[in-house]
C-alpha cells in the first residue's frame, strides 16, 4: 500500500508538472501571438492614417482656407487654372484676353494694395470700412483680380469669384512645379520629387552594384579565412553609421570634388546624393550577396573545377548563375535604402524641386521634401496634407520594391525545390 500510494504521488507530482508547463508554454505562445497582432495591427493603423491624411488633399482646392479669388462682375472669365493664376499674379499674362476674357489689361489687387486706392482716412480708423471700399474697388475696376481674405468680403459683395477646381491626382502626379506655400495658388507638382528621387535612386544603385558585387565575390570565393573575418564585420559596421555623418562627409569631400571635377557652379547634385547613397547600400548589397554566393553548394564548384574550368569562370558560369536571385534581392533592398534616405540627401542633393535632366544638376527628393517642409507645415493645412501625399507615394515605391525582393525571393525557393 505504502509503496502504491509512493508511485501515485510521483504520478500527481508529473502531471502537475506537466500542467505547469503546458500552461506556462500556452502563455508564452499568447504573449508572442499579443506581440506580433499588435505589430500588426500598428503597422497597418500607420498606413491607414497616412493615407487617410495624404488623400485629403485631393479635396481641396489650392487656395488657402479663408481666402478668395474675385474679379469684376462683367469679366467673361468664369474659373482659371492654377498654372494661370499664378502667370497672372508673376505677371507673364497680363491682358484677360489670353486666358479667354475681353481684351482688358489685367489689374492685380492684394489686400496690402489697398492703401493705393484709398487713404486711411477712407478706411477708418479700425478699418471698419475695409469690406466696403475693396467692393466699391471690385466694380470700379472692370480688369481687377483680387486675393483677400473673405472676413473682407462684404455683405452687398458686388463681385464674381473665380471657381477653382479641386487638386486632381494626375495634375498633382504630373504638375512640374512644387510650390506648396505660393500666394495665391499653391503650386501641387510632384513630378519634380519624383524624378529627384528615381535619379538619386538610380545613379546609386549603378555606383553601389559593381562596387557591391565585386567586393562580394572577393569575400566569398578568394579572401582567406583570415580576411574575411576580418573585412566583412568593418563592412557591416557601416550600415550602423548615422545618416547625417555620411552627409557631412559627402558635403566636406564629395560635394567639392565633384565642382572642381566636372567645373561646376555648385557641387550639390544629385550625382553627389547618388555616390553617398552608394556608399550606404554597399553593406547591404555585399552582405546579402556574399552569404548568397557562400550558398552555393561545393559539390557544383567541385564539378566545374573538375572538368577543368578555372576559379574565374566557375565564379563565372556556377556560382553567379546560382545566387542571381540573392544578388538581385541584395540590389533591390540596397536601392530601397536609397529611395528612402533623409538627411545625408538633404545636405548634398541642393534641395532643388525642378526636373532634372543630368546627375550633374541639383534636385530635391520625396524624403528630403517631408524632412525639410513638415516642420514648417500648418497642422491639417494644404501644405500639411501634400507632404502626407508625398508620404504615400514614397510608400508605394518602396512597398512595390518589396514586393519585387518576394517576387524573387519565391523564385529562387521554386526553382531549388
Amino acid at each position: 500500500m505504502l509503496k502504491a500510494a509512493v508511485v501515485l504521488r510521483k504520478i500527481k507530482d508529473t502531471d502537475l508538472k506537466t500542467n505547469l508547463k503546458q500552461l506556462k508554454e500556452k502563455i508564452i505562445e499568447t504573449i508572442l501571438m499579443l506581440s506580433g497582432a499588435a505589430t500588426s495591427i500598428t503597422v497597418v493603423l500607420i498606413v491607414f492614417f497616412l493615407f487617410i491624411e495624404g488623400a485629403g488633399v485631393f479635396n481641396r482646392k489650392p487656395i488657402d482656407d479663408g481666402f478668395i479669388l474675385a474679379v469684376n462682375a462683367t469679366n467673361q472669365v468664369k474659373g482659371l487654372h492654377p498654372s494661370q493664376i499664378k502667370d497672372i499674379f508673376d505677371k507673364k499674362i497680363t491682358n484677360w484676353n489670353q486666358v479667354g476674357g475681353d481684351d482688358r489689361p489685367i489689374v492685380l489687387f492684394r489686400t496690402s494694395d489697398i492703401t493705393d486706392y484709398y487713404t486711411e482716412e477712407e478706411l477708418g480708423p479700425d478699418f471698419e470700412y475695409f469690406p466696403e471700399k475693396i467692393n466699391e474697388l471690385i466694380q470700379k475696376q472692370p480688369g481687377i483680380i483680387a486675393f483677400f481674405s473673405d472676413k473682407y468680403k462684404s455683405d452687398q459683395f458686388v463681385g464674381k469669384e473665380l471657381d477653382i477646381d479641386k487638386i486632381k491626382v494626375w495634375e498633382f502626379l504630373s504638375g512640374e512645379e512644387w510650390f506648396p506655400t505660393a500666394q495665391p495658388i499653391a503650386q501641387m507638382g510632384v513630378k519634380p520629387l519624383i524624378y529627384g528621387t528615381l535619379w538619386v535612386s538610380f545613379g546609386a544603385i549603378l555606383l553601389a552594384l559593381p562596387i557591391g558585387l565585386a567586393a562580394a565575390i572577393y569575400l566569398s570565393e578568394i579572401a582567406t579565412k583570415r580576411t574575411r573575418s576580418l573585412l566583412k564585420p568593418l563592412i557591416e559596421l557601416l550600415a550602423g553609421i548615422p545618416s547625417v555623418v555620411y552627409g557631412f562627409f559627402g558635403l566636406v569631400v564629395i560635394v567639392p570634388l565633384i565642382q572642381s571635377t566636372f567645373n561646376l557652379p555648385v557641387g550639390e547634385t544629385a550625382l553627389a546624393g547618388s555616390v553617398v547613397l552608394a556608399i550606404m547600400a554597399l553593406p547591404t548589397i555585399i552582405t546579402i550577396s556574399e552569404d548568397a554566393m557562400r550558398n552555393t553548394p561545393r559539390a557544383m564548384k567541385e564539378a566545374s573545377l573538375a572538368l577543368g574550368a578555372s576559379k574565374w569562370q566557375t565564379i563565372y558560369k556556377v556560382v553567379m548563375p546560382y545566387s542571381a536571385s540573392g544578388i538581385t534581392a541584395g540590389a533591390i533592398l540596397g536601392i530601397g535604402r536609397a529611395i528612402g534616405e533623409t538627411m545625408a540627401v538633404l545636405m548634398v542633393t541642393g534641395n532643388a524641386a525642378v526636373i532634372p535632366h543630368t546627375l550633374l544638376a541639383p534636385v530635391r527628393t520625396i524624403p528630403a521634401t517631408i524632412a525639410a517642409e513638415l516642420g514648417e507645415a500648418p497642422n491639417g493645412g494644404l501644405h500639411y496634407e501634400a507632404l502626407f501625399a508625398l508620404g504615400c507615394i514614397l510608400f508605394l515605391i518602396t512597398f512595390g520594391i518589396n514586393m519585387l525582393v518576394e517576387l524573387v525571393t519565391n523564385r529562387k525557393s521554386h526553382k531549388k525545390h
